[in-house]
């Protein structure tokens, strides 16, 4: 469960972006995202070698 600690008086929208920032630095919004609905894992794989390959012709147009 995540907190987010509070001074006192601090105003309620920064204790909020303070609450989000921290939600989505622990990965909650993607793992909610991932588990939404179920994906197969031949999908799961196809999915993961897409990404690698973006990654690799990202890292070799920068070259």
């Amino acid at each position: 469960m995540t907190k987010v600690h509070l001074a006192k008086g601090e105003p309620i929208d920064k204790a909020l972006r303070k609450f989000k920032t921290r939600v989505r630095r622990d990965g909650i919004i993607d793992e909610i995202r991932k588990r939404e609905f179920y994906e197969k894992p031949s999908q799961r794989r196809r999915k993961k070698m897409a990404k690698a390959r973006r990654k690799e012709l990202r890292r070799l147009s920068e070259e």
